[in-house]
């Protein structure tokens, strides 16, 4: 099997780090979980120690502002606690319980005792995008941990140094905690043969990635070429379609122009939930609202982007879009200095071109968003059907909009997996409602979400125990807790908390 590398620069074979990974988790996954979320909150706790030295860091690898790197730590010590209160508040697991009944006729009903477990080494695989919140202690790390699995981090390239940062915090945790040695192991390895390895060694359990469509596809489609194929959970971008309905142009332009300027050019465009795509009927507010979109666009100061691959991948992909036949360059930023060419661009193209051009359907990953002008409502139905699934879908509009387009609303699910109404599609808020997924192929599987407390259901399978003696039954099917339970809603009802 390859030899990979860990953080201390060894070279260990990946089939030892597998197998490592698979000890782990039998030791892991019979922590109680109080254990587990001691070791979630001092993962928290370590990752904070690292002070300034981490952002300092990240940014050298990133180029990404002190600022935004702050927040998006913040954002990653709070989700590894959400998920500490999860796992301690317990029910998660779906525990489902249903005694037996000997007397039934005409055969008596068994005992039946359903939970979530989990399902074993999972490979994380870290985003270039998100150093820290969809890396290697980020959202897919923590609810992983969180459901009793072990992890594999394979670090993303791009800041390297940052995730052996990281790592070295949560070395620190599993130390202070007790935990199994290899319940988190970390891997830096460039070469693309080393994730294949990794997604298709037999003790892998699970994928998780956030990345390319081209990337993630890849991992997907290796899975399914092993002899027991098992999950991808890979989220591969969106160009997040947005509607602007007649009434709210004509309204509310000044508002929308901000709005969108904004979110367009949020983080130098490198969000998936970027607006990538807007669509509205032809009309005289919506060429003024292009007009001072433009003119708002045309103000802002571009940054680096991310790394060197990034800036040339959108260079190329914008290029390619704006030289196709019928699409209409509006504008541009007018910063250029310091050979900054990744500049943001609005471009315009009309209903029929793009329904006829696929490649107008591409993800730019960047500060471009492309305007669909149609000719009438039906054709911006067919318009936003056209495209494929996505994370989010957006529509802009007025009371009047809304009640004159019911039908066209009530599609909206069936595009995206998170439906906005006069918001942006960039930010994502990390708590039990949120759902970041979508139809493929935003999504390898849009019946899960990527953010939030219940990403944890993408690492567990439900078992079922029938007539288990009560001593072999797992704690949170065991009859102690339903009278626990039983308990719990007797004093609320008494208490008049709960109808």
């Amino acid at each position: 099997m390859l030899a990979t590398k860990n953080t201390t620069s060894a070279t260990i074979p990946l089939d030892e780090i597998m197998l490592n990974a698979l000890k782990a988790f039998d030791k892991y996954k019979k922590n109680s979980p109080e254990q587990k979320a001691t070791f979630l909150e001092t993962i928290a706790n370590e990752i904070e120690a690292l002070g300034d030295a981490l952002i300092n860091m990240a940014s050298e690898e990133t180029n990404l502002p002190a600022a935004r790197l702050t927040g998006e730590r913040a954002r990653t010590t709070m989700q590894l606690r959400m998920f500490a209160t999860m796992v301690k508040e317990g029910s998660w697991v779906d525990a489902s319980i249903d005694t037996s009944m000997p007397d039934r006729k005409p055969a008596p009903k068994p005992d039946l005792r359903k939970m979530l477990i989990p399902l074993g080494p999972v490979i994380v695989f870290g985003a270039s995008n998100f150093p820290f919140a969809y890396s290697t202690a980020g959202g897919d790390t923590a609810s992983a941990l969180a459901a009793g699995c072990s992890v594999v981090v394979k670090a993303h390239p791009a800041h390297a140094k940052t995730s052996l940062m990281v790592y070295e915090a949560i070395k620190t945790a599993i130390k202070k905690c007790n935990m199994p040695a290899d319940v988190f192991q970390h891997v830096h390895d460039e070469g693309f043969k080393t994730g294949k390895d990794l997604v298709q060694h037999p003790a892998t359990a699970a994928v998780g990635f956030t990345g390319s469509l081209s990337g993630g596809k890849a991992l997907y489609d290796y899975a399914f070429e092993r002899k027991n194929p098992i999950p991808v959970f890979s989220e591969m971008g969106s160009i997040n379609p947005v509607i602007f309905f007649n009434d709210t142009l004509e309204n509310n332009s000044a508002e929308l122009v901000k709005m969108y300027a904004g979110s367009v050019t949020l983080g130098m465009g490198q969000f998936c939930t970027n607006p990538g795509l807007m669509i509205a009927v032809e009309s005289k507010a919506l060429n003024t609202f292009l007009e001072n979109l433009s003119e708002e666009i045309s103000k802002f100061v571009p940054s680096k982007m991310l790394h060197e691959g990034i800036q040339k991948a959108y260079i190329e992909k914008q290029e390619k879009a704006l030289s196709q036949k019928g699409v209409t360059l509006i504008k541009k930023s007018a910063y250029q200095s310091n050979g900054i060419k990744t500049l943001p661009a609005i471009a315009a193209v009309t209903g029929e071109t793009f329904l006829n051009n696929p490649t107008l359907h591409e993800e730019v990953f960047g500060p471009y968003s492309l305007m669909v002008k149609c000719k009438d409502i039906d054709e911006l139905k067919r318009v936003w059907l056209s495209v494929s699934g996505q994370l989010t879908t957006s529509l802009m509009g007025t009371d009047k909009d809304f009640n004159d387009n019911k039908e066209l609303i009530e599609i909206a699910p069936a595009i995206a997996g998170r439906i906005n109404f006069n918001n942006p599609p960039t930010g994502v808020d990390v708590c039990p409602s949120m759902v970041h997924g979508g139809p493929f192929p935003a999504t390898t599987d849009s019946r899960f979400t990527a953010v939030g407390i219940n990403s944890v259901k993408r690492w567990v399978r439900p078992i079922c125990f029938q007539n288990c003696p009560e001593y072999l039954l797992p704690l949170e099917l065991k009859n102690i807790n339903i009278k626990k339970i039983w308990r719990l809603v007797n004093n609320q009802l008494t208490n008049g908390d709960v109808e």
